[in-house]
Order: C-alpha cells, then sequence, then structure tokens
C-alpha cells in the first residue's frame, strides 16, 4: 500500500485537505488525535511529564492541562527539549504502528495518509512513499489563523518562526496542494491528486 505523508505550514488549510480526503474513503492517521491519546490520564506518557514539570499540572479529572503546559514551554527551549524528549518516540512508534496496521487491512483503503503538522520537523520522511504539502501565501496563513483562533500576531509569528520554512517545506515536497486560490480550485487539486495515487497503487502491486 503506497503510504503518504501529508503535512503543511499552520494556516495553510492542511484539515481541510485531510477532511476531503477521508470523505473519499482513504484512510486517514491523525497524529494531532495519537499525541492526545498518548498523554490520556495514568498514561506512561502523561507520568512522565507530571514528574518532569510537576503535579500542577495534573487536574483534578486526572487529564492533563495542556494550556497550563504549553505556556511553561512556549518560551523555554530547555524545557520545550525535555517535553520532546518524552512524546517524539512514542508518537513516532504510534504513528508507525498504525502505518503497519493499515497495511494488513489495505483492502479498506487504496493508499493511506497520515496527517503529520511536523511531518518534516521531526523527520518522518522515511516513513512514507510521498509527501504532500498544503501550501498558500505567507499573508493568506497569517490572516487565516487569526479568523479561525483569534490569536494575536507576536504568537502566531512566533508558532510560524519555530516551524520549517516555507522554502524548505515546499522543496522536500513530492506533491503541493496550493491553497492560496478559493476552496474550489483546492478540491479540483485534491480529487486529481487521489486520482494520481489510485493509479500508483495500482502500478505499484504489479511491480
Amino acid at each position: 500500500m503506497i503510504k503518504v505523508g501529508l503535512t503543511g505550514g499552520i494556516g495553510c488549510g492542511k484539515s481541510t485537505v485531510s477532511k476531503n480526503f477521508a470523505s473519499k474513503g482513504i484512510s486517514i492517521i491523525d497524529a494531532d488525535k495519537i499525541a492526545h491519546n498518548i498523554i490520556a490520564p495514568e498514561t506512561k506518557a502523561l507520568k512522565e511529564i507530571i514528574v518532569a514539570f510537576g503535579k500542577s499540572l495534573l487536574q483534578k479529572d486526572g487529564s492533563l492541562n495542556r494550556a497550563a503546559l504549553k505556556k511553561q514551554v512556549f518560551s523555554d527551549t530547555k524545557k520545550l527539549l525535555r517535553l520532546e524528549a518524552i512524546l517524539d518516540p512514542k508518537i513516532y512508534a504510534a504513528i508507525e504502528k498504525q502505518l503497519v496496521k493499515s497495511e494488513a487491512l489495505a483492502n479498506t483503503s487504496r493508499y493511506i495518509i497520515a496527517d503529520i503538522p511536523l511531518l518534516l520537523e521531526k523527520n518522518y520522511n522515511k516513513l512514507f512513499d510521498y509527501i504532500v504539502v498544503v501550501d498558500c501565501l505567507p499573508e493568506q496563513q497569517i490572516k487565516r489563523i487569526q479568523q479561525r483562533d483569534n490569536m494575536k500576531l507576536e504568537i502566531i509569528q512566533s508558532i510560524i518562526d519555530k516551524q520549517i520554512s516555507r522554502e524548505k517545506r515546499l522543496k522536500q515536497a513530492t506533491h503541493i496542494l496550493d491553497n492560496s486560490g478559493s476552496k474550489e480550485q483546492l478540491l479540483l487539486q485534491i480529487e486529481a491528486l487521489h486520482q494520481e495515487f489510485i493509479r500508483l497503487d495500482i502500478k505499484s502491486a504489479y511491480k
């Protein structure tokens, strides 16, 4: 089964693309959902986070106060690296496990997509046959985040600065979905890419 990694800068429209592929019956591995499950109550990761960052992060229901943790690591590089050391290996292993599981159930989907916001930053490239990058103009990216999250410009810029640059992201892509135009234009590109991956899947089956 062809394995496709889907990524893009914050605000570029990756979630819209992922949902559209899912509506076509394509299996989607959602890295954000995996990350949330890894820090669920009573998990090993949550226990490690509490030891590293303090019991004050544990809420009454046993869940992690994600907003408080984010506040701790947002401007402290050492703390961020410590958190990543706890989470990154577990997230990688979970994604890899789901890819293997999906291959075993290949008859349910023509190919599989893993929706990973930091795919390139975390060097997940080797897990995939193709890398799809959702792209838009930087000014559109900022405007969309402001409209969606009502976030201050300096916070948006800080998040963007922590991600790989647009130039490097596009350079590593095997396929690019241009989301600088209308939604209709984006949907046409998605459909064309969907058909291409089906053809590639059929071709690979005869190798």
